[in-house]
């Protein structure tokens, strides 16, 4: 009974690990916790203990990103988790990585960056500029250039930097300052 606890034990750690791992963005207690009770991985208080251990050994770090605490995967963590990797079940894995992408795709649709162009006449391009979340516009903008490359240009500049614009323009409309996107 006691090497299954214990093999039981590493594994929910070693779960915990390749969770923080895999995901693209740095992860709250809460949502590590939802993504494993909905999965029914494990229960809350052995999450809450092993995460704490997990801190304890140095494998992860409770930090402070983007005025949120997450955990982050620490050195001793990632080289853990690279040796034992294939104790966690292949079904296991599959779960976690179309959880992810589920989360990944409704993120894409709950804020979209769109930008096109079009030739009008000979001598005209239109550009449209597009903030959308959750399919409700929030900012759309047409300007007309002299050419391709220009449009080329400012819908490059929009997919790259859309928060900075759409955060000045606001502040530049509004007169005051605007946080983010979010906020």
């Amino acid at each position: 009974m006691f090497i299954e606890n214990t093999e039981e034990l590493a594994q929910n750690k070693l779960l915990l690990l390749y969770i923080i791992d895999r995901s693209e963005k740095p992860l709250t207690n809460e949502q590590i916790t939802e993504f494993m009770l909905e999965n029914n991985y494990m229960n809350y208080f052995l999450i809450q203990q092993y995460l704490s251990e997990l801190i304890n050994s140095s494998f992860i770090e409770y930090s402070i990103t983007e005025n949120k605490k997450t955990y982050k995967m620490l050195d001793k963590g990632k080289a853990t988790l690279s040796y034992f990797e294939d104790r966690i079940p292949k079904k296991i894995k599959e779960e976690i990585a179309n959880k992810f992408s589920e989360i990944k795709e409704d993120e894409k649709k709950a804020t979209q960056v769109l930008s096109e162009f079009f030739q009008k006449d000979d001598a005209q391009f239109i550009v449209n500029l597009k903030l959308v979340e959750n399919d409700e516009t929030l900012f759309s903008l047409y300007i007309n250039v002299a050419t391709a490359k220009q449009a080329e240009k400012i819908c490059h500049t929009w997919e790259n930097n859309t928060e900075h614009i759409y955060k000045n323009v606001l502040n530049m409309l509004v007169g005051e300052e605007i946080a983010s996107i979010e906020g």
